[in-house]
């Protein structure tokens, strides 16, 4: 009977191996099924939304600037965010914040670049005057015409949201990490005064809070600057966020608000093909037009400095890897004098 002690002992380790593989087995199936059918839900929910946000440019599918239209999967692009001043689904009206985004996809690599809304660019057909008016006078086509026309690049891509997105994006994420220099005041999306207080420090600011951190410009000392640079780090931190694993579980509130408060022509493919960029995520190069203020009848405009938007334009033409079509030109070439006169009456 003494003989038959191990062997009983080796059935119990047995069976006890079996029952432990068959359960990893089927937790591993069950978690196959059930990751599988996040991301089959997610693909059909995104592939959906981008059909219903997607709005081509009159110009067609590709930059005049381009000699063939690009692929994200085999070429590098750009794609210009544009920040619309309104809510209650409303996508017309002046554009808030511009943000270029250039991805190189040897590297792979991110530039995203800062335009100031109140940049003394030409528009064209409408002469000098700040770029945030550009779509105001001819929507999206308009301005992505004079942002091509201001760096000297093609702008491949581009997406537009309002207030109501951003704010229901950020409070769908729970918030974005931010780091506040100095605390101040600011108007709230309803455009009431005074009636966000951001305080100073690292913390993680709500749907509102966030909108009130991106606009706020009177209180920075760095003005336009400082506004861009904050933008940059909420659009940052905003991507940053949305790629974390924990937030697939807000994915479906985050489409659902923006199918409604979103255009772009960015296609299903598109997007996918965007996924090769999620290693540079962490190692964005932010870069910003720089200026001076400028006060011209009255109306205070941002006044660029022309070798530095050159300077911009020559990096933002390396990173997509294309020849300068004039390399004697100055892109972006706006400076004024007090005696020239501007084409648009335009008070905003």
């Amino acid at each position: 009977m003494a003989k038959q002690v191990p062997r009983t002992r080796m059935a119990r380790r047995k069976r006890r191996a079996r029952f432990f593989i068959k359960t990893i087995l089927f937790i591993g199936f069950m978690s196959f099924l059930v990751l599988g059918g996040t991301i089959g839900y997610f693909a059909w929910k995104l592939s959906d939304v981008a059909a219903d946000t997607q709005e081509l440019l009159k110009r067609g599918e590709k930059s005049e600037r381009r000699e063939e239209a690009v692929n994200p999967k085999q070429d590098n692009i750009s794609v210009l965010f544009i920040g619309v001043d309104n809510r209650d689904g409303d996508l017309d009206g002046l554009s808030d914040a511009l943000l270029l985004a250039t991805f190189n996809k040897n590297d792979p690599s991110i530039k995203l670049t800062s335009i100031p809304r109140d940049s003394l660019v030409n528009i064209p057909h409408h002469g000098q005057d700040k770029i945030t008016h550009a779509h105001a006078f001819g929507g999206v086509d308009l301005t992505v015409q004079t942002v091509e026309e201001l760096l000297d690049i093609p702008v491949d891509y581009y997406v537009k949201l309002n207030f109501e997105a951003f704010i229901e994006i950020v409070d769908a994420l729970n918030g974005v990490e931010v780091d506040v220099a100095k605390s101040f005041y600011e108007q709230d999306s309803y455009g009431n005064h005074n009636a966000i207080f951001i305080e100073e420090g690292k913390q993680v600011l709500s749907g509102e809070e966030a909108l009130a951190y991106a606009r706020m410009r009177k209180n920075d000392p760095q003005g336009d600057i400082g506004r861009g640079q904050r933008q940059q780090e909420i659009i940052e931190s905003l991507i940053r966020k949305s790629a974390s694993i924990s937030s697939i579980r807000h994915y479906d509130d985050v489409l659902q608000s923006v199918e409604e408060h979103m255009t772009m022509n960015l296609s299903f493919g598109n997007l996918i093909a965007l996924h090769q960029y999620a290693g540079a995520i962490n190692h964005i190069e932010k870069l910003q037009l720089k200026g001076e203020n400028l006060y011209m009848n009255n109306v205070y405009y941002y006044q660029l400095d022309e070798q530095h938007t050159y300077e911009i334009s020559q990096q933002l033409k390396a990173h997509l890897e294309i020849e300068d079509s004039d390399p004697y030109s100055t892109p972006g070439a706006s400076v004024q004098t007090e005696a020239e006169t501007f084409e648009s009456e335009n008070t905003y």
